[in-house]
């Protein structure tokens, strides 16, 4: 018995207990169980890059990858060093012959209303495609939710349907035992009157 209780609080201190079971779980199986969900989660998530690059146009694409460029500092670095050298340039007095936008710079007004033109409907697109993934992908962490929970329930109910069998089992036993200690008295004082006959 004693044995049994150090072997216990021994795995206890190496185990963690998965909640609302009081089943102890090794760290090697709390890992194992992680590697399978983190392997679950990353073929999904191929299954959803996969379908993303057979269901999109080349012109989807595209427009995916100017909403990323048009969204990094990167693209605001660029954009700065052009605007700096389109003003520097157009406002040098010792090289005027060249000037090809005086100030207040209206061909400058020009490329930047058309740029803003053109880029808010291509970075919107790719927002509306994005939202479109977000949506797939939330839908694909509802269902695995919604299953893990109905595999948990059915775990419950099982390891209840476990401790009432265990309890009614208990009971029968506690009964055959009171029986057993029945007879065992009745044998005792039966023994007891054959000796006091004797």
């Amino acid at each position: 018995m004693n044995n049994k209780k150090i072997k216990s609080t021994n795995n206890f201190d190496e185990a963690s207990i998965i909640q609302g079971f009081d089943i102890e779980l090794s760290e090697k199986n709390a890992q194992r169980i992680d590697r399978l969900v983190d392997d679950f989660e990353k073929s999904i998530l191929n299954r959803v890059d996969e379908e993303y690059s057979v269901n999109t146009t080349f012109s989807e694409r595209v427009a995916d990858r100017i909403a990323k460029f048009g969204g990094s500092w990167t693209f605001i670095g660029y954009f700065g060093a052009v605007l700096l050298a389109w003003t520097v340039w157009n406002m040098l007095p010792f090289i005027k012959p060249y000037h090809f936008d005086e100030p207040p710079f209206i061909l400058l007004n020009l490329c930047l209303s058309f740029l803003a033109a053109f880029q808010a409907p291509i970075i919107m697109m790719s927002q509306n495609r994005q939202n479109a993934r977000d949506k797939h992908e939330s839908v694909i962490d509802f269902a695995i939710n919604y299953k893990a929970e109905q595999e948990i329930d059915d775990i419950q109910k099982h390891l209840h349907r476990i401790e009432e069998n265990s309890l009614h089992n208990q009971e029968q036993f506690n009964n055959e035992l009171m029986q057993i200690k029945q007879l065992l008295a009745s044998i005792e004082s039966k023994l007891e009157h054959k000796k006091l006959d004797e």
